[in-house]
């Protein structure tokens, strides 16, 4: 097997500088990348109790309650009483944290796509190749 160390680490150098300066584009820039999955996993999960949002985001317990609770205090979540079992709570995204996943996004997609406008059709094509390439190698 060839030795692939090289292209590895040219890979991640550049994966790694683009998820960084995405990670720049948010709607809230106090917001911690932490606080932001915790929306994201909201908004196309649904609700979780904290206890699953702990462990999706391979966090602790505690960690996950000062997540949350700052998220409640400004309003990007709510907590309420599990509708079959009344002893757990779940944590749901308001419409306040939807419009911050929502513009977050667009803010890194118009970021992207102004970098990519600057590229010629050939390389955005060799772009969105690779881009397949690797969801397709990071989901086996």
């Amino acid at each position: 097997m060839p030795d692939l160390s090289s292209d590895a680490a040219e890979i991640r150098a550049a994966t790694f500088r683009l998820s960084r300066r995405l990670r720049q584009q948010r709607a809230v820039t106090t917001m911690s990348d932490g606080q932001f999955s915790v929306l994201i996993a909201l908004k196309f999960r649904g609700p979780h109790t904290l206890t699953a949002l702990a462990e999706r985001e391979d966090v602790t317990a505690p960690s996950m309650n000062r997540t949350v609770n700052c998220l409640e205090e400004l309003g990007y979540v709510t907590r309420e009483p599990d509708a079959d079992d009344r002893r757990k709570v779940n944590i749901a995204i308001t419409e306040a944290g939807l419009a911050v996943v929502e513009e977050t996004a667009h803010r890194r997609n118009e970021w992207l796509a102004g970098v990519l406008a600057q590229l010629p059709e050939e390389d955005r094509a060799t772009l969105r190749a690779a881009a397949a390439i690797i969801l397709e190698a990071i989901e086996r």
